[in-house]
C-alpha cells in the first residue's frame, strides 16, 4: 500500500522543507513522516475520517482514553479536557497521534498565518512530529538516529517495524 492521499502528502513535503530550512542537520524525509502518518491514522483517514479542504479532519481523530486499560499506558488528564474533551484522561489527538502534553510543548503551525496549532491539522500535525523527531536525535539520516528518533515517538519494536516499512516502501515507490 503506497498511496497516500494529496492532502496528506502536501503536508509531509511541506514539513519536510520547513524543516531542511529551520534545521539543515536534521534531515527528515517526507517518508518517515509518510511512515507514521500511516501507523498512526492511514494519513488522517482513521475511521472513516478524512483530511478537509482546510487540511483539519473531517471528523476529530481522538485515541481511546489512556486509563490504563488492557494495553494502554495510564495518563491523568494533562489539558483539562481542551483537546481531547476529557477532563479525567488523555486521549492521542489528530493524525500524527500526539498526547496532549506533547503537543502544548512541540504544537507548530505549518500555515505561518499566526493562528495556534491545531494537531486535528495535517500540515501542523505533520510539521510537529517532524520537528519533534529531529529535536529528539538529530540527524535522521543516520540509522541509529532515525530509530532512536521512533522509539521515542513510541517506544515499540512492532511500531518502529512498521514506520520502517511504510517509509521504505514510500521510498521505492518514488524511484
Amino acid at each position: 500500500q503506497t498511496y497516500v492521499p494529496s492532502r496528506a502528502l502536501t503536508a509531509y513535503v511541506n514539513a519536510q522543507t520547513l524543516l531542511a530550512q529551520r534545521d539543515p542537520g536534521c534531515g527528515i524525509s517526507w517518508t518517515t513522516l509518510a511512515g507514521i502518518g500511516w501507523v498512526e491514522s492511514h494519513h488522517g483517514q482513521y475511521g472513516g475520517a478524512s483530511i478537509g479542504p482546510d487540511d483539519r479532519e473531517t471528523r476529530p481523530i481522538i485515541g481511546p482514553a489512556l486509563n490504563g486499560g488492557f494495553g494502554v499506558q495510564r495518563i491523568p488528564d494533562t489539558d483539562h479536557g481542551a483537546l481531547d474533551g476529557d477532563t479525567q484522561w488523555d486521549h492521542a489527538l489528530g493524525p500524527m497521534q500526539f498526547l496532549p502534553s506533547t503537543w502544548q510543548e512541540w504544537g507548530l503551525r505549518a500555515a505561518g498565518d499566526g493562528k495556534a496549532p491545531d494537531p486535528q491539522n495535517i500540515g501542523d500535525a505533520a510539521l510537529t512530529a517532524g520537528n519533534y523527531l529531529c529535536k529528539s536525535e538529530g540527524d535522521l539520516t543516520v540509522p541509529a538516529n532515525w530509530w532512536k528518533a521512533v522509539y521515542i515517538y513510541n517506544n515499540s519494536d512492532e511500531y518502529g517495524v512498521e514506520v520502517y516499512s511504510a517509509a521504505q516502501a514510500y521510498s521505492d515507490a518514488t524511484r
